[in-house]
């Protein structure tokens, strides 16, 4: 177990952002967690468990223990005619787990290729794009009880995966049926169940597109794959060169009623009706609507190209601070409510 004192934090989170931790250990085993629990100094501290950091705003010194998660491996624990499961060390990258997936002969994952972060925080969020989420190709997860120590395996049914959202979102709650592990718990391993005969899930505008402009109508996994990196790049900022957190608020859903009174003022809304009978609006065109794309509050702006990103105009040497950015978006908040009565909801965790 390694353990430092006065961590900076800035190499640590994908917007950037200038902070340090009090105290920061790195997870490398389910070993590292229980001498972290042994320990009395510890045990009973606030922790505050950190992956890649690609979904947080850090808004000022992290004084709870940090734990860093950096378990490792890949290995396929099933491969039959029906599917493969693969299991997947909780610190290994997501995007670098889709391409190693495909080199396995285990296709699935294509359509989150470049999702940025580590596979253990992808439950968290429910991770999700171009038609696919993590909940469709789940099997199931193992943590560690951070109160307890106890170790223990969720299913999907057990994670409570909702629309960027899980138990692991959640605090836990008074009742006796309120089953919430925000803050408590630590994954340390996931499973992904890959299906076969594996069909391309291309019903995104985006990836049709892509499949007309190269009439290419039935394309290998690689090449799914292929478009989804070409796509991202095109539309999105690379987090190493503009700090950002990817999507910064979640696409509303509304009832057809409350839809169709938003179209008779705003013919051209991006609106996508959802298998449950609401419909989901697109966060950025409602942004980009009020006029934010390419503003700046300090050295927080919102991205020129997609205004559902925000990024860290000032980079490593002048970079925005955490205050800046929710100041930023809380401001697209309320501008998006006084025009169209929606309240937009952010997905990054806010330190």
């Amino acid at each position: 177990m390694i353990a430092e004192r006065n961590v900076p934090l800035q190499s640590h989170n994908s917007f950037g952002i200038v902070a340090r931790a009090q105290q920061l250990v790195r997870i490398r085993s389910e070993d590292d967690i229980a001498e972290v629990l042994a320990r009395e100094d510890w045990r009973a501290m606030p922790k505050f468990v950190l992956g890649g950091g690609s979904n947080i705003v850090i808004t000022g010194d992290v004084k709870p223990l940090v734990l860093k998660v950096e378990i490792p491996g890949r290995r396929v624990v099933e491969d039959t005619p029906k599917g493969c499961i693969v299991e997947i060390g909780a610190g290994e990258l997501w995007h670098d787990t889709v391409r190693w997936t495909l080199e396995q002969g285990c296709p699935g994952l294509e359509n989150m290729a470049m999702i940025p972060g580590t596979v253990g925080g992808a439950p968290v969020q429910n991770i999700g794009a171009y038609g696919v989420e993590l909940q469709d190709r789940f099997e199931s997860l193992d943590g560690i009880d951070l109160e307890t120590g106890r170790r223990f395996t969720l299913d999907a049914a057990q994670c409570a995966f909702g629309y960027r959202d899980s138990v692991f979102k959640h605090p836990p709650g008074s009742g006796p049926n309120d089953f919430g592990l925000a803050g408590r718990a630590l994954i340390t391993r996931v499973r992904l169940r890959l299906p076969r005969p594996w069909k391309p899930e291309l019903g995104y505008l985006d990836l049709a597109r892509k499949a007309a402009e190269s009439g290419i109508h039935e394309p290998t996994p690689m090449q799914v794959f292929d478009w989804v990196c070409a796509i991202r790049q095109a539309k999105l900022p690379d987090w190493r060169v503009l700090g950002n957190a990817g999507s910064f608020f979640k696409n509303p859903t509304v009832t057809p009623e409350q839809c169709a009174d938003i179209i008779a003022r705003e013919p051209r809304i991006v609106h996508y009706p959802m298998p449950d009978g609401t419909v989901k609006l697109a966060a950025g065109w409602l942004i980009d609507a009020c006029g934010w794309k390419g503003k700046s509050v300090g050295n927080a702006g919102v991205y020129e190209k997609q205004a559902l990103v925000l990024v860290n105009r000032g980079g490593n040497t002048h970079p925005a601070t955490g205050g800046e950015v929710m100041t930023l978006a809380k401001a697209i908040q309320t501008s998006v409510y006084e025009r169209f009565g929606i309240r937009l909801e952010p997905e990054p965790v806010v330190v």
